[in-house]
């Protein structure tokens, strides 16, 4: 399999759109990662990650950690872990299992650090195109996840399912837009898919006009707000809210909770 390892250096969120409107063949990633988020016990020395390529043709992958910038590479990227392997050939209806190993870097140890998992993909060029046609365009495929590093102190099941219900809300107004704004008062990082009000004795499903479906991560004592970009007065009293957030397995879990002052 020849491939250009310069697209391996690229990371072409933007590129990869443009390919797609040039691309006569029809193409689509194939290497997956087996997860949607890793954890990663500060007490571990490394974890393991699982590939799986779901494809009918093999790909050349290579994988890197970075600290929150979508435009790194494997050269400019600087954090406290090692991949082995960091590129790898995966057969068709293949596995990979990829090493990330702490170089026991001091980390904070009082609130979770989040990092994030790269994997870049390049598929084979068909047989049936010819080499030297210059319009046919080698797509490359990225696809990133979270890697969330989490003291050992944090690493309990209790305090972990408990950290999305101690977030507070309350309803703030910026000009014509209302939002609700999170507090997070807990030293974890709180993926939030969506959020909205619902009645207070009512379990009806959030209406349109008090929905925010954009959602977005609520990082240790910090706060965001969620516009309600439907809504054009203030709403009514009796109101709570109702999110959506994301657990370490990936799952969409459901809180309801009071609204505050």
């Amino acid at each position: 399999m020849r491939l250009n390892f310069n697209i391996l250096r690229a990371t072409c969120a933007t590129a990869t759109a443009f390919c797609i409107l040039l691309c006569a063949v029809p193409v689509s990633a194939s290497v997956v990662i087996n997860g949607t988020r890793v954890i990663f016990p500060s007490n571990e020395r490394e974890v393991s990650v699982r590939l799986t390529n779901e494809g009918a043709s093999p790909g050349l992958v290579q994988m890197w950690i970075d600290k929150g910038d979508p435009k790194s590479t494997p050269s400019t990227t600087e954090v406290p872990f090692l991949l082995t392997p960091p590129l790898f050939r995966v057969d068709p209806a293949k596995g990979q299992t990829v090493r990330m190993i702490y170089s026991q870097e001091p980390l904070p140890q009082d609130h979770e650090s989040i990092f994030w998992l790269n994997l870049l993909e390049v598929p084979p060029r068909p047989q049936n195109v010819d080499p030297q046609d210059s319009n046919y365009v080698q797509m490359a495929f990225r696809t990133r996840i979270k890697v969330f590093f989490r003291p050992q102190a944090l690493n309990t099941q209790e305090q972990v399912l408990a950290a999305p219900t101690k977030v507070t809300w309350k309803i703030v107004r910026d000009g014509d837009t209302y939002f609700l704004e999170a507090q997070n008062p807990t030293p974890y990082y709180i993926s939030v898919v969506k959020t909205g009000l619902v009645n207070a004795n009512d379990e009806k499903e959030v209406t349109p006009k008090f929905l925010n479906e954009d959602g977005g991560m609520l990082a240790p004592g910090k706060q965001e707000r969620y516009a309600l970009k439907n809504l054009k007065q203030a709403p009514p009293a009796g109101l709570k809210v109702r999110f959506s957030y994301l657990n370490d397995f990936g799952g969409s879990v459901d809180v309801d909770s009071a609204l505050t002052q």
